[in-house]
């Protein structure tokens, strides 16, 4: 059996804890490697030697920073259809959503090449007699991020591209349950030229991200996952003294208007709602028509497009639409809330929980569900269920349809789709949600604005990616210059102002 590594140094490094964890083959729920798990001396001293890496890489100039960068979007695109292969065979996405999941992370490093432009400061001539004021932004030196098992591309990109850029050496922790991505992209980074020591895949679980929260030297975390454990890394991190930001869990509405096209309403909701079986965060898994008749004419459209969908296999094909997901703890759980949904009296209108897939019996598989008539006091509303179940809440109203997406405690995407301006626009302006789509219903943001949610989506002040990377993996330095000239007086004591 496959044994991974970490990645220390610009190499792989063996593990010394002496614990593992399995990591599965989705689709056949077999065993096909083992990752190892850091200790917190190991984690320690992967810190140390990226720190002793940094400050060589901070002095290096933001041009030649970026031109690894640069070197790096070759090589991703070189190696695309193997990373999105290795991607597939550990979390289950089809080929074509690996791939996505590579190229929306590329993206966010094409991005960060623009870096030396990104890292001017500000500058004041004259601001008092002889007196003259500049900003500089500087690395904040060794900073880490806690990545998820959904995006093993993407996410660390997200994270690694812009901290690398701005300076700093970078600790990646990903998910234990695929991390042969993260390990191929630091590999990657390395060939582009990277010095070693200042990418460093620390491979792990709690002990691993509680070394990370208390070590001293480690002076920002970036997180994504789920709710509970981003309150959890938010409080103890920024207890720490740390820069924090951690992006949580998702109940994402859309909203569809009576004036909607349905044909595309439900297109919108299929793809969504199901691609990726539904473990996306940004995944669409509440529609909210406004009126029993819309809501009736959606049903009517999203019954055949949901019992049509084809669930197999990476390697059946591109014409997959969904594959397994993850885990079989996932599983159990997403058909336990399946079945809450039932008991507390939703109408489960396609029921997948007797999908069984042939030669795969023991794969992490699940059918695609979709309720109706859910109601705001059930399970299956109120959780994230992150698998391939959509719900249906039944509003008569625009108004009420607003006022479940925002008084839902999560408020990470949402989206409307209307053909009305003004309907469009109020709701652009009066969601209290981070991200929103119209007539688009996964609105991620492109790498050059940024990501985050809102409400216990969010916790921090900045968000992913964009302008807003560049500030969380910076510190502001002002400097104030007077070069005095003529006959020196003496000292001043009282608060200096402009005369």
């Amino acid at each position: 059996m496959q044994e991974l590594a970490h990645f220390i140094d610009g190499q792989h490094a063996k593990g010394t804890s002496g614990r593992f964890a399995d990591i599965f083959n989705p689709a056949t729920g077999e065993v096909q490697a083992k990752v190892p798990l850091a200790s917190k001396a190991e984690l320690d001293a992967a810190v140390a030697s990226a720190a002793a890496a940094q400050p060589a890489w901070a002095a290096t100039n933001p041009q030649r920073r970026a031109r690894v960068l640069m070197e790096f979007v070759r090589l991703l695109n070189r190696d695309m259809d193997k990373l999105a292969e290795a991607l597939s065979r550990e979390h289950g996405k089809t080929l074509p959503d690996a791939a996505g999941d590579v190229q929306r992370g590329l993206e966010v490093v094409e991005f960060c090449i623009g870096a030396p432009h990104l890292l001017k400061g500000e500058y004041t001539d004259s601001a008092g007699p002889g007196i003259d004021m500049y900003s500089m932004r500087q690395a904040l030196g060794v900073v880490a991020g806690i990545t998820p098992f959904n995006f093993p591309a993407m996410i660390p990109m997200w994270k690694f591209a812009p901290a690398i850029a701005c300076g700093n050496a970078f600790i990646l922790k990903p998910s234990e349950r695929d991390p042969s991505v993260p390990i191929m992209l630091a590999e990657l980074m390395k060939e582009a030229g990277l010095p070693d020591g200042i990418l460093q895949v620390v491979n792990g679980d709690k002990e691993a991200v509680d070394a990370i929260l208390d070590n001293p030297t480690i002076q920002g975390i970036g997180f994504v996952g789920s709710t509970p454990i981003a309150e959890y890394i938010y409080s103890r991190g920024c207890a720490n003294g740390k820069r924090v930001q951690c992006f949580g869990g998702a109940k994402n509405h859309m909203i569809v208007m009576p004036d909607a096209d349905m044909d595309q309403a439900a297109d919108a909701l299929v793809g969504a709602g199901y691609g990726a079986a539904g473990e996306r965060c940004m995944a669409i898994s509440v529609a909210v028509p406004v009126g029993d008749a819309t809501a009736d004419k959606l049903i009517e459209k999203l019954v055949p497009r949901i019992e049509a969908l084809k669930v197999g296999p990476y390697t059946s094909g591109k014409d997959v639409d969904y594959g397994p997901l993850v885990t079989a703890a996932a599983k159990e759980r997403v058909l336990g809330l399946v079945n809450s949904g039932v008991e507390q009296g939703a109408d489960l209108v396609v029921d997948g929980r007797g999908f069984n897939l042939q030669g795969y019996e023991d794969g992490f598989f699940v059918g695609p569900h979709l309720f109706d008539r859910v109601t705001r006091d059930m399970d299956i509303y109120k959780e994230e269920i992150f698998g391939p179940v959509l719900s249906t809440v039944r509003a008569q109203s625009y108004e009420e349809a607003l006022g479940y997406a925002m008084d839902h405690e999560y408020g990470n995407g949402t989206a409307i789709f209307t053909r009305d301006g003004d309907a469009a626009r109020d709701f652009a302006n009066r969601i209290n949600i981070g991200m929103v789509g119209i007539n688009v219903p996964i609105p991620v943001p492109l790498a050059y604005h940024t990501f985050g949610g809102w409400k216990k989506s969010g916790f921090g002040d900045l968000n992913q990616h964009g302008p807003d990377a560049f500030k969380f993996y910076t510190r502001t330095k002002t400097v104030t210059a007077r070069w005095p000239s003529g006959i020196k007086e003496g000292g001043e004591f009282s608060i200096p102002v402009m005369e």
